[in-house]
């Protein structure tokens, strides 16, 4: 599924309380509420971001443990736990009691990673944290967006805030993360934030190796790439991911929006006994075709061909 549902809403809801730069934000703005966004307005957008969901095994240690529709990955290990991402603030409850379901005490969490510093998905990190004293993860480029609790950019935008959340150590690209005999490495791959940080690591199923990559985003969604940008040198971040990401071949594709990589429908096909729904080798490269399309039609939709 394409990424413009999200990007569509996402843009309606920024411009809601942002000023317009240029005839196509003039035209989405139109089409917004008239009223400030709210709580209850990204409710209503987006309910499946809010909805518990059953945890589930994905492959190999990897498990599923966020809502319907964002999803948080959770890895036990004999040394205690990690944690892919947080979700809302509102779905940390949800993940902490998906993994308690699992029959693991969210308590034993060790370490905390964040694929990017937006709400939807650093949102629930503080609270993961407080209730574990794990210790967070991430890239330096987000850093000051977890710490300060905002979204670089929107600093003005008090509906895309998260809780500060302090990192403990930042990662470098092709910086690997251990815990007991679980090994992910970092890959930055910024645009969508500056930090935005994907994870790589191979888990075996059936008795067979699968390379697995949790996919940060390459989505344009609410971002600004002219006029004025989101952060500076936004534009050449989204060109350099694209084609340094444009060769990989992961067994598993996974992301942090359930509809990016089509959760439901495998979710059903393991259901019925498919113990390697989420095995497809080239999803993620005509993802990420799809993605830097719509890119280049944003790009050019906000002002620029270039």
């Amino acid at each position: 599924m394409k990424p413009w549902p999200i990007i569509t809403a996402l843009l309606a809801l920024a411009l809601g309380q942002a000023g317009c730069t240029n005839a196509a934000e003039t035209k989405a703005r139109e089409r917004a509420d008239a009223s400030p966004p709210s709580i209850a307005a990204l409710r209503a957008q987006f309910p499946s971001w809010y909805e518990p969901a059953e945890p589930f095994r994905v492959i190999g240690p990897i498990h599923s443990v966020g809502s319907r529709g964002l999803s948080i990955f959770f890895i036990p290990t004999p040394e205690g736990h990690l944690v892919i991402d947080g979700g809302l603030p509102e779905t940390a409850a949800i993940a902490a009691d998906n993994i308690r379901a699992l029959g693991y005490d969210p308590a034993d969490i060790r370490i905390l990673l964040n694929t990017h510093a937006h709400f939807d998905h650093s949102g629930g990190l503080a609270e993961l944290k407080a209730l574990s004293g794990a210790r967070l993860y991430a890239h330096e480029g987000d850093r000051s967006a977890l710490e300060g609790g905002f979204y670089l950019g929107f600093e003005d935008r008090p509906l895309f805030n998260a809780p500060p959340v302090a990192v403990d150590q930042t990662v470098a690209d092709g910086e690997a993360v251990r815990l007991g005999d679980v090994t992910l490495t970092a890959q930055h791959t910024p645009g969508h934030t500056r930090g935005c940080t994907s994870w790589k690591l191979t888990v075996e199923e059936h008795d067979k190796p699968y390379t697995v990559l949790v996919f940060c985003s390459a989505s344009v969604a609410a971002n600004r790439l002219t006029g004025p940008p989101q952060y500076p040198g936004i534009v050449d971040d989204y060109r350099r991911t694209f084609e340094r990401v444009r060769d990989w071949q992961p067994d598993v594709f996974l992301s942090n929006h359930a509809e990016f990589y089509e959760l439901p429908a495998k979710r059903k096909r393991q259901q019925a006994g498919d113990a390697l729904a989420f095995v497809k080798p080239g999803e993620f490269e005509a993802f990420i075709r799809r993605a830097e399309a719509d890119f280049k039609a944003a790009l050019q939709a906000q002002g620029s061909e270039s």
